[in-house]
């Protein structure tokens, strides 16, 4: 009977809890959590296709946002709050690297959280907050505000063709094996024993 009561009092006491939080609360969380949605979902996944980080976004955004906003209860400066912000920053995964775009879209998780549960405004101003960052993040994903120019290093077994006067033949072959248009082609190393060089080619995404 005393395992019924406890269940009985700990769900009463999560009520409670519940209760006394403000409306304002889960304003700034529906904000949040709408934000991410549409970050992740209409944002990061069409691009990247990659769902490894989804969760580890999702989870982070949320884990900063109920962090900074209890702790805000107790007069957080909006400084202290940076440096929380500072310290998740700087969790790095050791067991594999993650790429610059990715650790990008980790800090936007950390960021959004941060902003939804510190920042003074009313619902409008933090709908305001959210859309600009989206709509940043989705003019520079996209290639719409710039063109991306990415390289790629490869190995090239056509070393006649690596003499400044045959550039054109060497970027007309790179492009119909890599399917792109090449922008600029760098030699990085040549190795006249195997007839091979090592290239550094440009092209826009």
């Amino acid at each position: 009977m005393l395992l019924p009561e406890l269940i009985l009092n700990e769900t009463n006491n999560a009520m409670e809890f519940l209760n006394r939080l403000p409306p304002k609360f889960f304003m700034r969380l529906g904000i949040n959590l709408v934000t991410m949605w549409v970050l992740l979902r209409l944002i990061y996944l069409p691009s990247r296709r990659n769902r490894e980080y989804v969760f580890t976004y999702f989870i982070f955004n949320i884990l900063i946002f109920l962090v900074t906003y209890l702790l805000n209860k107790v007069e957080m400066s909006i400084g202290a709050a940076f440096g929380l912000f500072a310290v998740f920053s700087m969790l790095r995964y050791r067991t594999e690297n993650i790429s610059m775009k990715d650790m990008t879209y980790l800090f936007l998780s950390i960021s959004i959280g941060l902003i939804m549960a510190v920042s003074r405004g009313s619902w409008d101003e933090f709908s305001i907050l959210g859309g600009i960052i989206l709509i940043f993040t989705y003019l520079m994903e996209y290639n719409v505000l710039i063109r991306n120019e990415v390289s790629k290093v490869v190995n090239y077994e056509k070393i006649e063709l690596i003499r400044p006067e045959r550039r054109q033949e060497l970027i007309d072959d790179l492009e119909k094996r890599l399917g792109v248009k090449v922008n600029h082609v760098n030699i990085n190393t040549v190795d006249f024993l195997r007839d091979s060089a090592q290239l550094q080619v440009y092209y826009y995404e």
